[in-house]
């Protein structure tokens, strides 16, 4: 794919800064760019030579807990609901993505996705798309639990396949702790409602936070594989309110593995499959766990941008081509303002084919790890 020979179509200028990383507001919407001239694009390629084949979509930035790593414990700005893509207009995008521009694997995130009392209606419209292969794309969400026992039946029926879970401790006074909500009870009540529906396989998502991961690490990672859950570690990345987050406190690929072989746990190396993020430990079994396997994401220590295949669109219809991307480009004003499906395809590959480098960020990778700042949080980004 060459290159239309444009100025960027992007919203949004940030430069790459030393963290701790400022809380920034969501900024409000600006007019809509023209769309760009050229040829309409057959897949989603970028200047380095990676290709899209993930998009995460986020349906809201709202959310029913407050992790400490992720929000403030109050004072949030919400973005108002008229700003909001509407579900046709995400599964429109979504159509785009999937039977024009080759992408084969869809993730809801948030903010908390659950959220969305339109949510079944939406996997429902994306589970009806087809691939250029005829396959239906794989869909997935990622969600804290909260209340997904009476819906998970109907999520399934749906259209939804599996659930990414967030847990960062299955102990009720930690976890309470971290999320400013005493809610792990209900959490647990939503897995088990997932598994009965037969939403598969269970992941579990835990931030390695420092200070307790030699006691919490090898105590999730127990249970998860007695009840037959894959976890996932992943390191604290800089996008929390100000001042969560500081380089020197990252708890790192190297001090996870440490904890778990220090509390007994025999672990093999097995790779990262399939260019998914998590690289995979096999868990041999002991006298009280089954084995399994155990995922850590090193965004920080050992990012894996070089063959990173993902979009991301905002609740609010922004495209970010990476998560710490200080650039988005607008497809929610061109899209009400009547574009066609070419005109969207043409913006959305454009700003593909500026994706930075790695973190936001063009330097060159022996400069070291550079975060570029982007212009929201975690939680107004989706995960």
């Amino acid at each position: 794919m060459t290159p239309a020979p444009l100025g960027p179509p992007v919203i949004g200028t940030g430069r790459a800064i030393d963290l701790p990383v400022p809380r920034v507001r969501a900024r409000r919407p600006e007019p809509p760019s023209p769309p760009p001239a050229g040829p309409l694009p057959e897949v989603l390629e970028d200047r380095h030579g990676r290709t899209v084949r993930d998009l995460r979509l986020s349906l809201t930035d709202r959310c029913n807990l407050r992790c400490t790593y992720c929000m403030p414990a109050e004072g949030m700005d919400w973005l108002p609901s008229p700003s909001l893509l509407s579900a046709e207009e995400i599964i429109r995008l979504a159509r785009l993505a999937v039977t024009r521009l080759g992408v084969e694997r869809i993730r809801l995130t948030g903010g908390e996705p659950l959220m969305r009392r339109d949510l079944e209606e939406v996997v429902a419209g994306l589970a009806a798309l087809r691939t250029r292969s005829g396959a239906r794309p794989d869909i997935g969400m990622t969600t804290n639990g909260l209340g997904l026992d009476r819906r998970a039946d109907a999520l399934r029926r749906a259209g939804l396949e599996r659930v990414n879970i967030s847990i960062d401790s299955l102990d009720r006074g930690d976890y309470a702790a971290l999320t400013r909500r005493d809610r792990l009870p209900d959490v647990l009540a939503g897995i088990a409602g997932a598994q009965d529906a037969g939403l598969s396989p269970i992941k579990v998502n835990a931030v390695a936070l420092p200070g307790a991961v030699g006691q919490r690490a090898p105590r999730l990672l127990r249970e998860c594989l007695r009840r037959g859950w894959q976890l996932r570690f992943i390191e604290h990345m800089p996008l929390g309110p100000a001042g969560s987050w500081r380089r020197e406190e990252v708890v790192v690929v190297e001090e996870i593995l440490g904890a778990l072989r220090a509390a007994g746990f025999e672990l093999e190396e097995a790779g990262r499959p399939d260019r998914r993020p998590a690289a995979l430990w096999r868990v041999r079994a002991g006298e009280d766990h089954p084995g399994g396997t155990v995922g850590i994401i090193a965004s920080v220590s050992a990012p894996f941008c070089a063959d990173c295949d993902r979009t991301r669109i905002t609740a609010d219809g922004r495209l970010m081509t990476c998560l710490f991307s200080c650039a988005e480009t607008d497809l929610r004003g061109p899209m009400r303002a009547g574009a066609s499906d070419e005109d969207l395809m043409r913006l959305w590959a454009r700003a593909a084919w500026l994706k930075p480098r790695a973190h936001g960020s063009d330097a060159a990778p022996s400069a070291g790890p550079v975060f570029s700042r982007p212009q929201r949080t975690m939680s107004a980004i989706g995960g």
